[in-house]
């Protein structure tokens, strides 16, 4: 008869490795997750496109809060360097709000010399995915596939898969002058590392469920 003390211990030394080996694919996962959402944080892909895409911030009463402000102000120099005839802005509204933050938005904008016939407005989007979402069903509608998505640089990488998952060619161009910095901007990284991680295991439209963190700053 075998020592039944001896299978004990292999059977606990094999749970042990498939354990750590486990540990070890998810901590390799994250962090390359991780170097690419840093990758992409630092890359400006500003090229003409059909559109400019603005992801939406918060907005105080019809006045875009700084980060939103950094976002419009970078979308309207990329207009003004001619990549794109169309801006379009987006953003729904919290309970309460008179103003949607595509709305409040688009008045910054036309304050600033944009014509109407340039603006796009997505008026519903709560999260980062529904905002995309919709902003590709109408730009399909006028020939657009291919944009110019404008966010803070963390927020970058999710979004390109965003666009990808929707069929939508984007390319990220990130605001040089958000307010985020220091321990925000690596706390925002740190969450949109999971976030891309976790997209990428059960796609975005399921993950659009889960508190978009980092778009209401």
């Amino acid at each position: 008869m075998g020592d039944p003390n001896r299978v004990v211990s292999w059977s606990g030394r094999w749970w042990f490795r498939v354990a750590a080996l486990l540990v070890a694919v998810v901590v390799v996962y994250v962090g390359v997750t991780f170097a690419q959402v840093v990758q992409v944080a630092r890359r400006d892909q500003a090229q003409p496109a059909g559109a400019i895409v603005i992801m939406g911030a918060a907005q105080y009463d019809g006045t875009p809060s700084p980060v939103f402000e950094s976002r419009l102000q970078h979308g309207l120099d990329l207009y003004e360097e001619g990549l794109a005839d169309r801006l379009v802005v987006t953003g729904g509204r919290q309970e309460g709000d008179r103003f949607t933050e595509a709305e409040s938005g688009a008045n910054w904008l036309r304050a600033r010399g944009v014509p109407d016939e340039a603006l796009r407005l997505e008026v519903d989007g709560s999260n980062s995915y529904e905002q995309l979402a919709a902003s590709a069903n109408f730009l399909a509608g006028e020939g657009v596939r291919e944009v110019l998505v404008v966010s803070d640089p963390f927020h970058g990488k999710r979004l390109e898969e965003i666009a990808a998952e929707l069929d939508l060619t984007a390319h990220v161009s990130p605001t040089g002058t958000s307010p985020i910095s220091g321990w925000s901007e690596a706390r925002a990284m740190v969450r949109e590392t999971v976030a891309v991680a976790a997209g990428r295991l059960i796609g975005y439209r399921r993950l659009m469920r889960v508190d978009d963190t980092v778009q209401g700053t």
